[in-house]
């Protein structure tokens, strides 16, 4: 941003969003820089294929879409300063974002506050839809759903006891919460819950403690780059556990890339699974994608988490499309009514939260892969 956002905010305080007359806006506001900028660049990255390919198809009601794309610096401060900015200055009817669900949660009272509806892309955290904000419409899973799904896998993976290293918001805190209780529910002992913020780059002291306890099993969940130094420094402290990380945010091609060997034998959950195309949700669709993806030269690893800008993109040109208007109460509304193939499946939104404030959520499907001898393996 090269202007204050506060001086932005001074030239449009008395606006409302409003339509381009040559473009239609869509507002991106994602983490590129700060410990979760590899995450936002490749959703941004995701985002642009989407807007080409729907552009060289002839746009949106006669409109080329333009992405409004700015950086909330892995900051929640600046992820609602971003909301505001990209409504009152840039007039977006529509935004995607904002990555992490500390930053989603940020963002939000901007939404009610502008009556401006925003797809949840990644965020995973139970309280984004539980909050009454009836301007939020996610197609990433919440980790209570996530959850559930795994309590299917539980036979197989012979889990006894569980022990916890999750980043220190409302991400690793809410899916500890969710997996934690399922797991007690299905009699299944949890033992530590260890913490790391977001910066922390020695996790040994704490994998040091998981290392000493009796448990079988520790669920990781945090962005790749930190998830590569755990890996590292299990290692290197001998781990035998087993380890099972959660969000769908860990790209395991880039984790076999920067964490070679001490990557083998751990398991992860991904909610794009792009290694056997024939069995994705939308085969042709994903032909689509890592044919353009490949094209622009991106590093295949990020395609399992570059999917969801994708994909968010798909299901708001559907929207603006049945809307009829590049309107935020028609877009909302039509938000409600579609029905958008895409990579991870065909997204509906089922209403969740308090009763006439419910927020949209789509109940995505993951699969739990296998990285064995620097490859991944798909059930």
């Amino acid at each position: 941003m090269k202007r204050s956002i506060t001086a932005w905010f001074a030239m449009a305080l008395c606006a409302s969003p409003a339509i381009s007359q040559e473009m239609i806006k869509i507002g991106v506001n994602q983490p590129l820089t700060g410990p979760f900028a590899a995450s936002g660049t490749y959703i941004v990255n995701g985002a642009k294929i989407a807007v080409e390919q729907i552009n060289a198809s002839g746009g949106v009601l006669g409109k080329k879409i333009e992405l409004v794309i700015e950086d909330n610096k892995s900051n929640p401060t600046e992820a609602a300063a971003v909301a505001e900015k990209l409504i009152v200055r840039d007039k977006v009817p529509v935004i995607m974002g904002a990555w992490g669900s500390s930053l989603t949660l940020a963002a939000m009272p901007k939404l009610m506050q502008y009556e401006v509806p925003m797809l949840v892309e990644t965020s995973s955290s139970s309280k984004i839809t539980q909050q009454g904000n009836p301007y939020i419409f996610r197609i990433s899973p919440p980790s209570a759903i996530e959850a559930a799904a795994f309590k299917e896998l539980l036979p197989q993976l012979g889990v006894k006891k569980v022990d916890f290293l999750s980043i220190n918001n409302d991400w690793g805190r809410g899916t500890a919460s969710d997996f934690g209780k399922m797991f007690k529910d299905n009699n299944i002992a949890v033992g530590l819950t260890e913490t790391m913020d977001q910066s922390d780059q020695d996790m040994s002291a704490q994998l040091s403690k998981i290392k000493g306890t009796d448990s079988d099993t520790i669920i990781v969940t945090t962005a790749v780059e930190q998830l590569t130094l755990v890996l590292k420094q299990a290692a290197s402290l001998g781990m035998t556990k087993k380890i099972i990380t959660t969000g769908g945010s860990q790209n395991p091609d880039q984790l076999i890339d920067q964490a070679g060997s001490a990557a083998n034998n751990t398991r992860h959950m991904v909610f794009f699974a792009p290694w056997q195309v024939e069995k994705t949700a939308n085969p042709e669709i994903t032909k689509a994608f890592l044919s353009a993806w490949a094209a622009k030269g991106f590093n295949k690893a990020g395609v399992t988490e570059s999917y969801r800008g994708y994909d968010g993109i798909s299901v708001i040109k559907a929207a603006i499309e049945k809307a009829g208007v590049a309107d935020p109460k028609a877009i909302t509304k039509a938000l409600w009514e579609i029905k958008v193939p895409t990579l991870n499946g065909m997204v509906q939104f089922q209403k969740d939260g308090p009763q006439g404030r419910e927020s949209g959520q789509y109940l995505a499907r993951g699969k739990l892969i296998t990285i064995i001898d620097g490859k991944v393996v798909v059930p």
